[in-house]
């Protein structure tokens, strides 16, 4: 038993926290596009914090119930209904057999999480679950979730706990979208740009344009220039990765980037504000901050304990070495 997909919405794969060790073979990472999103929703429902769910953009799927399952939604709010009832997200939400899950619109964020109870039964191809849609591999069928789509369940929720009361704490897990802010720290050719583009990059907004998917996300602001022409050598990227076009053109990497790129590296985003790159809509605009790599590290350290604290939590509640 499991689920059937009675509509596939814009873009709706299987992620998991991504396919590591494969990128010297030219293998992306992918996995989810908002991380902390994913494994918080895991977390609410008893799974390890990197088991495979569904990654929902903008317009979510429509899917059917076949069996009691306990579910979580995470990420962005895209209005979701169970049979017609408003759930709220950001904790457990029994599904009972026979119930749909649907979605409206788009209150806040780009990207929802759908977690469930044990995770989904599919094949891992290189030691993950993540769909890679380019090459048309892992996840479901390497593809896009379709109507009349099955899923099953690893297993189904047999506990008798239906009502939950408590939830995790939505400032905590989810970014602040009303601040426009975004972290990086210097990139390897940073210096080669000329001392205008440095002040350029920090001073004025950049806005995203339409020319943004999972593998990165195309930038309208000022052009930006080197001190010189150079003849750059293909270097590794990385998610976060904010490379500049030979016209100018800022673009920032996202989940489903290449493994090398030939464009110069101006800065690199910090692994804590993922998350809001991931939430972020085309036509909204961002600012870039400069910080320190011991101030990257530090706030990295402290999502990560805040991420530990809720796991302590909820040991209280669920088995995770199962």
């Amino acid at each position: 038993m499991g689920i059937k997909v009675l509509k596939g919405g814009l873009l709706t794969t299987i992620q998991d926290t991504g396919r590591f060790g494969y990128r010297k073979d030219g293998i992306i990472v992918s996995g989810a596009m908002d991380t902390l999103a994913l494994r918080t929703g895991n977390l609410l429902v008893g799974n390890p914090e990197q088991e495979a769910g569904i990654e929902c953009t903008l317009i979510g799927p429509k899917i059917y119930f076949e069996s009691d399952q306990l579910i979580a939604l995470t990420g962005a709010d895209l209005s979701p209904t169970l049979d017609h009832v408003p759930i709220k997200m950001w904790r457990p939400v029994f599904a009972k057999r026979g119930s749909v899950l649907n979605f409206g619109t788009a209150v806040t964020g780009c990207r929802s999480y759908l977690t469930v109870s044990g995770g989904f039964d599919i094949p891992e191809v290189l030691g993950s679950l993540s769909t890679y849609l380019r090459a048309g591999f892992g996840g479901w069928k390497g593809r896009a979730l379709q109507t009349g789509d099955h899923i099953s369940f690893k297993e189904e929720y047999q506990d008798t706990l239906r009502n939950f009361n408590w939830s995790c704490d939505l400032s905590t897990f989810y970014p602040d979208l009303k601040d426009t802010v975004v972290r990086v720290i210097k990139g390897p050719e940073y210096e080669l740009f000329s001392p205008q583009s440095q002040q350029s990059f920090f001073e004025q907004e950049f806005q995203l344009t339409n020319e943004s998917d999972r593998m990165g996300y195309r930038l309208q602001g000022p052009a930006l220039e080197l001190n010189r022409p150079q003849e750059m050598i293909s270097s590794a990227v990385a998610f976060g990765t904010v490379q500049v076009t030979s016209n100018g053109d800022s673009i920032v990497l996202m989940a489903d980037h290449q493994t090398t790129g030939g464009y110069p590296r101006i800065v690199q985003v910090i692994t804590t504000d993922f998350s809001k790159l991931a939430q972020l809509q085309s036509g909204q605009k961002i600012r870039f901050e400069l910080i320190t790599l011991a101030a990257a590290h530090a706030a990295l350290q402290h999502r990560e304990q805040q991420v530990k604290q809720l796991r302590q939590a909820l040991t209280f509640k669920y088995d995770y070495d199962r």
